[in-house]
């Protein structure tokens, strides 16, 4: 280990930039679907190494800090470059039109993320020493960076370090305590902990901080194994689940001569298997229709006629308002009961950039760029988070697409929900790893908020969760099926669902205080 934190130190232009990519890139490892999160106990502390090196030129701020923002970045652009590339998989749906963006997407994506990673490493570098606090200081400094890369600019918290601690439901169960936020700085401080065994600059090598690192997982597991032991939520009675996954190719689902063949889909889909019932919870994806349901009442005169008296759909769909001066399309979830009456409507407040709308909108439109989904002048977000009501089961938060991946930010005020309930179309993104790392943090926000979650996906993954986030039944990738399953009950709330931010801020305050006593004791011993 110290050669190769030597050649790591000492390492200078391409090699150095190399190294930073190589680690970063591995690091991706960690994440669904592999979860081969022990490789970030070897890159980790690869970064720390870079750090080390980062030597400033002790004239001005930039240039005494564009080393550790070069490693940082580079790191930064591997990691994101190796969990994202399948993002390029959406430009390919309509290749004739958007085919030509799709690699100035792939590397442009991770390479604007990895700028949140340069700033985390320059946060660590102004706390940093040669003694073990040094990790504290990256921890700190990479958790602060997590938690802006999840806020600033609408938020992208995709494949967060922290997930690295959520592999196997064991795991999982950590987000329930810490949540996502304040798991991405443990995870840092556990994995980068291994550093202090290659002596900095001279200094005593340390065995005890990777040792505390290695029973922090240990620890973090059997908390899940006994929190597992204890959890049996039941189910609610007399409320079935059926999730209807089409399995619709996105680039027929808009062509007007299939429009017909994409309705018989959902409804076969739906009568398939044992019979609806009054108790049934029927739920299809987001986007179900290639049309304005509102505008087709035959279509709401054919889900009446599916329905039992007592049963209810909840889907994802298209809203157009045409009330204003200007008219106004929404990504929503309709309630519709057994008579084919709309009862609610949610319009997603949390919109995907460049997807559904296009930031500067008019000024881009004007120079002939489009978002995917091709709606002249994009959709319109709504204006606040809530809970629908149900006629015959617990009131849910609804949640669209990657609304969900957003810690501490699935549930709206007041009156605590009785699940969450999740309508995506993963479509977009084929067989690719993409729907998987959805489908885990979805997952994770029934952990951390302890409640069950009912995902339904065009393609999949679709599926019941209990608030564990143990998998009560599910679909296959890429394949027509329907997830019948009974809906569990909620769980107590958490300490991350009561606490949230505050869990974040205490760590972090503790970790910079570490870094501090770290860098002034090596200060007063020079």
């Amino acid at each position: 280990m110290d050669r190769l934190a030597d050649w790591v130190v000492l390492s200078w232009g391409w090699r150095r930039r190399l190294a930073a990519f190589g680690a970063g890139a591995a690091s991706a490892l960690a994440q669904p679907p592999f979860f081969i999160f022990p490789v970030l106990w070897l890159t980790l502390p690869i970064l720390v190494w870079l750090l080390d090196g980062a030597v400033p030129a002790r004239v001005g701020f930039t240039r005494r800090y564009l080393p550790a923002f070069a490693a940082g970045w580079w790191f930064g652009f591997g990691y994101f470059l190796a969990g994202l590339w399948w993002i390029g998989a959406a430009f390919l749906v309509e290749a004739d039109v958007f085919g030509w963006m799709m690699p100035f997407a792939v590397v442009a994506l991770p390479a604007g993320l990895a700028l949140f990673w340069g700033v985390g490493a320059v946060l660590a570098r102004l706390a940093w020493s040669d003694s073990p606090a040094r990790i504290f200081a990256l921890a700190a400094g990479l958790g602060v960076s997590e938690w802006l890369r999840a806020t600033l600019f609408t938020g992208f918290p995709w494949n967060a370090i922290g997930y690295a601690l959520t592999a196997g439901e064991p795991m999982m169960q950590s987000a329930a305590l810490f949540g996502v936020p304040a798991l991405n700085v443990l995870a840092v401080a556990i994995f980068a902990a291994p550093a202090a065994m290659a002596p900095a600059a001279g200094a005593r090598r340390h065995l005890v901080l990777p040792a505390f690192g290695v029973l922090a997982v240990g620890g973090l597991a059997l908390f899940g194994l006994v929190r597992l032991a204890n959890g049996e939520p039941g189910a609610v009675p007399d409320v079935q689940v059926r999730i209807v996954q089409p399995a619709i190719d996105q680039a027929q689902k808009w062509r007007p001569e299939n429009r017909l063949s994409v309705m018989d889909a959902y409804l076969e889909l739906s009568r398939s298997g044992d019979a609806l019932s009054q108790d049934t919870l029927l739920v299809w994806p987001e986007s179900a229709f290639p049309f304005v349901l509102t505008r087709e009442p035959s279509v709401l005169a054919q889900i009446g006629d599916l329905l039992p008296a007592g049963a209810t759909l909840v889907t994802g769909a298209a809203r157009v308002d045409d009330t204003g001066e200007a008219r106004r399309v929404f990504n929503s979830i309709y309630v519709i009961d057994d008579r084919g009456v709309i009862a609610d409507a949610y319009d997603k407040v949390h919109l995907v950039p460049f997807g559904e709308y296009l930031p500067m909108q008019r000024l881009l439109e004007g120079l002939g760029i489009e978002q995917l989904t091709r709606l002249p002048g994009g959709f319109e977000a709504g204006r606040f988070r809530r809970s629908m009501l149900l006629p015959s089961a617990p009131p849910f938060a609804p949640l669209i697409c990657y609304e969900i991946i957003f810690p501490g930010a699935v549930l709206p005020d007041g009156p605590r929900p009785g699940f969450l309930l999740n309508v995506t179309n993963d479509a977009w993104f084929g067989r690719t790893v993409g729907p998987w790392q959805h489908f885990h943090q979805a997952r994770v926000r029934a952990v951390e908020e302890g409640l069950p979650l009912i995902r339904a996906a065009n393609t999949g993954v679709s599926a019941v969760v209990d608030p564990f986030g143990r998998v009560v039944r599910r679909s296959t990738l890429g394949e027509p099926a329907v997830v019948d399953a009974p809906l569990p009950r909620a769980g107590s709330p958490t300490a991350y669902s009561a606490w949230g931010g505050w869990i974040l801020l205490t760590i972090l305050s503790f970790f910079v205080i570490f870094a501090g006593f770290g860098r002034r004791r090596r200060s007063s011993v020079r």
